[in-house]
This record gives C-alpha cells, sequence and structure tokens, in this order.
C-alpha cells in the first residue's frame, strides 16, 4: 500500500508539472506541439539521470525510485499525447510537421537518456572522489 500510495503522489506531481511546464512551453506555438517533445526530452533526461544514479550508483533508495521514476516521471512524460498530436499533424495534412515531431521526439529522448546517464556518471565520480 505504501508503494501505491508513493506511485500516487509522484503522479500527483509529475501531472502538475506537466499541464503547467507543458502549457507556458507550448505558449505561442500554434501549429508544432512544442509543449510536448520538450517535456518528452526533459522527461528522458531526468528519467535516465535517475535510473543511472539508483540502479548503478545505488545513490537513491528503491522507494525513491519508484516514486521518481513511475510516480513523478511517469504522469510527467506524455507519450499517449505525443502519439495524439502527431495523429492530429497527419489527419491535418501536415505530413512534414509530423514527420519532424516524430523524428526529433525519438532522437531527443533518446539522446536525453544518455546525456542523463553522463551526468549520473559524472556526479557519480564527482562525490567517489570526494569533492
Amino acid at each position: 500500500m505504501y508503494t501505491i500510495l508513493l506511485v500516487g503522489i509522484g503522479g500527483f506531481i509529475g501531472a502538475i508539472l506537466r499541464y503547467t511546464l507543458g502549457g507556458w512551453i507550448q505558449n505561442g506555438f500554434i501549429n508544432f506541439p512544442v509543449g510536448t517533445l520538450t517535456i518528452n526530452t526533459i522527461g528522458s533526461f531526468l528519467l535516465g539521470l535517475i535510473m543511472y544514479l539508483s540502479e548503478y550508483q545505488g545513490l537513491f533508495s528503491n522507494e525513491t525510485r519508484i516514486f521518481l521514476t513511475i510516480g513523478i516521471m511517469g504522469a510527467f512524460t506524455t507519450l499517449s499525447t505525443f502519439g495524439y498530436e502527431s495523429f492530429r499533424l497527419l489527419d491535418d495534412s501536415k505530413l512534414m510537421l509530423m514527420a519532424i515531431n516524430v523524428v526529433s521526439t525519438v532522437l531527443f529522448s533518446i539522446m536525453a537518456v544518455y546525456f542523463g546517464k553522463i551526468v549520473a556518471l559524472s556526479i557519480s565520480t564527482y562525490f567517489l572522489r570526494g569533492s
């Protein structure tokens, strides 16, 4: 039950962050879902950072990892919104924008996870050296 509460509280936080940050970023962009793209990129970076710090460096407890990744990041990232917005671009005959959205989201998300790993390894190295 405790784990379910951690996920739920994290999901609450992640959903609010997604709504406020995504809306703020999207403001002024009419034809392209830059808010969703940015949220997915940030979320991928943070997920990569947290997972590498947790699983490979032991920085976070299992409960903290679940709270941050399944809870906050699970609600923060927006794959279903990405799918819907991509389909809407296709449905509106905006093939080029749909292709840009799909390719950039996939590439940026994978690169962001990689950068999260690099930052996690740098943080770990810094702390292992004793500052």
